[in-house]
């Protein structure tokens, strides 16, 4: 099964082969630091409902941003908005959060990456359009176990933290996430060309400006609602981006305040994760995937459930919380590695070809709007109890399983590789 995973790597072209193999310098520049946003935080003073408060900042940036991205992503075409957009995204906040004192820093920082929600969008075009639908699912699956290999250079963060401690090291990472974001930018629109979507959108929209085009969004807000399928999979995708949310700002804070274990050993957890989700991703998942949506969303939910409550009951004292911890990321690997991929494919398979950008942007809109809230609310719990956060998670997995149950019930299955 995890052949015609190689298989599709190796045989893609144009387009998808320029966003698949530039993907890996995601990985090692931002996936490198990232995970560690929220203890790098808490390393500068910042209380965990500022955190959390920069979190849900963040979410309403990218809910401004996801109103223009549908507009801006057609009139600048896909391969202009990617680039210009990660450098305002990615690039300059890196330069912030290296320079990083104080609450306001992070504050800028994050209004600035508030952009990825224009590059979510046009870069997910220029991925998509080009490429064999059939392909979708397959794609998706290489993209995210290509950001996970990042994991494997997670040593050298456990090493800089264990000899600089952990703000210098982090700020070490910020730069190196600089250059070669900034690379990946560059080689992406070297190599790429804009789709043949995007170039018919360029020329429909000309002579028209940014917010005259927005102001088609309520068809577009039709489209949406009179399909079951895409508010089927904008709840799942909301779902999906809560709970990962939660746990990717909540878990290095748990696990360090609460369960005490070291700064130096974080990075290792995360790699234990990724190469999970890695094998999941190549071995596991193409095997459910070779039949219908249904029984992959529900084994998701189920085991990112199990793994949140695996670690709401790892004890602080005694060795036996490094294994418990390694088990709940054993389940958690699988559960963001399968909900990951789905809740982008599920988009895929009921969106409209011809109003992509819009529909996408109308997506993020709706699924920043939900969990934008979430960041916030989950600081406070975790400024009352360091388990509150991941209780919440719960809540959300739980209805996530029973809205699946509920959809499947009512609605024709369709299998991940769709026609």
């Amino acid at each position: 099964m995890s052949a015609s995973l190689f298989s599709t790597l190796k045989n893609l072209k144009g387009n998808p082969r320029a966003c698949v193999y530039t993907e890996p310098l995601w990985g090692l520049s931002m996936n490198l630091c990232m995970p560690y946003l929220s203890v790098f935080m808490l390393a500068l003073g910042l209380s965990d409902t500022r955190i959390g408060f920069i979190v849900t900042i963040n979410m309403i940036s990218q809910i401004v941003f996801s109103f223009l991205s549908g507009p801006v992503t057609d009139k600048m075409g896909r391969r202009n908005s990617t680039a210009i957009f990660d450098i305002i995204a990615w690039s300059i906040p890196s330069l912030i959060w290296f320079r990083a004192e104080g609450f306001i820093f992070f504050f800028v920082a994050a209004l600035l990456n508030g952009a990825t929600a224009v590059t979510s969008n046009s870069w997910t075009c220029l991925l998509i359009e080009d490429a064999e639908k059939k392909q979708t699912t397959k794609i998706f699956s290489i993209i995210i176990a290509f950001g996970q290999f990042s994991a494997f250079f997670a040593p050298i963060s456990a090493i800089l933290i264990s000899k600089l401690t952990l703000v210098p090291a982090i700020r070490i990472l910020f730069i190196n996430a600089f250059v070669l974001m900034s690379l990946k930018i560059l080689i992406l629109y070297l190599v790429s060309k804009e789709t043949s979507i995007g170039k018919n959108r360029i020329l429909e929209t000309k002579g028209k400006n940014i917010f005259e085009l927005a102001g088609g969004y309520g068809d577009v807000f039709k489209i949406i609602l009179h399909s079951k399928g895409m508010v089927f999979a904008i709840i799942i995708a909301a779902l999906a981006g809560i709970v990962g949310m939660i746990n990717g700002t909540f878990w290095q804070i748990i696990v360090n305040k609460k369960l005490l274990v070291d700064e130096s050993l974080l990075p290792l957890f995360m790699v234990f994760r990724s190469v999970l989700a890695i094998v999941f991703l190549f071995f596991v998942i193409p095997r459910l995937l070779k039949g219908l949506l249904k029984l992959p969303l529900l084994l998701g939910f189920a085991a990112y459930l199990i793994g949140q409550g695996i670690l709401l009951l790892v004890p602080v004292e005694g060795m036996i919380k490094f294994p418990l911890l390694c088990i709940s990321l054993v389940f958690d690997g699988f559960g963001l590695g399968i909900l990951g991929m789905l809740s982008e494919s599920l988009i895929s398979l009921y969106v409209n070809p011809a109003e992509r950008a819009r529909i996408m942007a109308i997506r993020f809109m709706i699924v920043l709007s939900i969990a934008a809230p979430f960041g916030w609310i989950g600081g406070i719990l975790s400024d009352i109890s360091r388990n509150l956060p991941f209780v919440l998670n719960i809540v959300f997995l739980i209805i996530g399983i029973i809205i699946t149950m509920i959809y499947y019930r009512k609605e024709n299955d369709h299998s991940a590789e769709h026609e």
